[in-house]
């Protein structure tokens, strides 16, 4: 069998560590930055989209005579009018410890979720990082909200585990840098927003932060599969306080006012941080809610996801993408798998060049004639 090869963006030589891309210099494998030169060996991931791309009207473009028209910032064609798509539609991103997908779905025009991902070491051994925000679309912006929300807390919470930082504190440094970086964007009456959700998953737990109804989820065969995140939303309350069941909620229309949130017309966020400790082999899943709208049961999730889910987390990611596209794709969806527990592949025993960032902007898949929510 051959060994799999790390998807890190490295030049890897054994077991002697890693070589920087940038000056050649010979770095320890679990080193985070170049000691020659500075270059950070393992920079986080986030879905902002592919390197340069430019976004054309797919209606004015047909025309080759014609100058393709201007796009404005809110993404809409200054010639025509149409709302033209972003290189956010649909990003696929791959880590040797976890994998993602975001998708704008069906009924969106535009995706206004994101994602960001990171990895790293703890003397204890392998340390992944997964942040997902929802913009909440009746905000301006959404989609900028949720990108800058995710990339500032990812950014954060890598630093702060590479320094040795408390997981928990971590987290709540992580919120108030994403808060931070949203009020920028916005003011208190024009505040974009997004629902946020954070996993730092060690060698032995996993820390969990969250606002809104963006959940994790712990999915696995040998131990019971379970929601791992409390939604900040009425329908949660509903359901707590025993006025509706679980049912009723999310079939009324309050199932998506959310309690909590990020954005600049919030003074001073409020979240929940709490500590998991799995109780053997399984997957820590982070979605939004645009996936587990049609599932919502930690077991029907894992039924979709498994085998895969243990040891191809992308495999697995699109198949629960194809499930919310057939099931209706009503909303934007966004998915993060990470393994537990994390294990790197064994390094090559002969250098080679691999992409660090597998960025797909391929079609998505063809979703069948949905009856129904589930």
């Amino acid at each position: 069998m051959m060994t799999p090869a790390l998807d890190d963006g490295l030049m890897h030589d054994g077991n002697t560590g890693v070589t920087c891309p940038t000056c050649g210099g010979t770095a320890g494998a679990a080193d985070s930055f170049c000691e020659s030169c500075g270059t950070e060996l393992a920079p986080p991931v986030s879905s902002a989209g592919p390197p340069g791309y430019t976004a054309q009207c797919p209606v004015c473009s047909l025309d080759d005579s014609a100058k393709p028209g201007p796009i404005s910032a809110e993404g809409y064609c200054e010639s025509c009018g149409r709302k033209v798509p972003s290189g956010r539609d649909h990003v696929e991103l791959s880590l040797e410890l976890l994998a993602g997908v975001t998708d704008r779905g069906l009924r969106h025009p535009r995706n206004e979720d994101a994602m960001a991902l990171a990895t790293t070491e703890s003397p204890a051994g392998p340390v992944a990082i997964a942040v997902v925000c929802d913009g909440v679309s009746s905000s301006p912006n959404p989609e900028d909200a949720s990108l800058t929300g995710a990339q500032a807390a990812v950014r954060m919470l890598l630093s702060s585990i590479r320094r040795g930082d408390d997981p928990d504190e971590a987290s709540m440094a992580a919120v108030r840098q994403a808060h931070e970086a949203m009020t920028i964007l916005g003011s208190p009456s024009r505040a974009p927003s997004a629902t946020y959700v954070s996993v730092i998953v060690g060698p032995e737990d996993v820390t969990l932060c969250w606002l809104g109804d963006s959940r994790a989820y712990w999915l696995a065969t040998e131990s019971e599969s379970t929601r791992l995140t409390r939604d900040d939303s009425l329908a949660e309350e509903l359901v707590a306080q025993g006025q509706m069941t679980e049912a009723e909620a999310m079939a009324s229309p309050q199932a998506h006012v959310i309690t909590r949130w990020l954005g600049a017309d919030v003074a001073a966020p409020e979240p929940h941080v709490t500590r998991f400790e799995p109780p053997g082999r399984g997957v820590v899943l982070v979605c939004s809610d645009g996936l587990w709208n049609y599932q919502p049961e930690a077991a029907g999730l894992a039924q979709i996801a498994f085998p895969d889910a243990l040891h191809d987390p992308s495999s697995a990611a699109d198949a629960l993408l194809k499930f919310a596209l057939d099931a209706g794709g009503m909303d934007n969806i966004t998915i993060v798998l990470i393994p537990f527990p994390l294990v790197r592949p064994a390094p090559l025993s002969r250098r080679i060049r691999h992409d660090r960032l597998r960025l797909h902007h391929r079609r998505r898949p063809e979703p069948v004639p949905a009856r129904g929510r589930p």
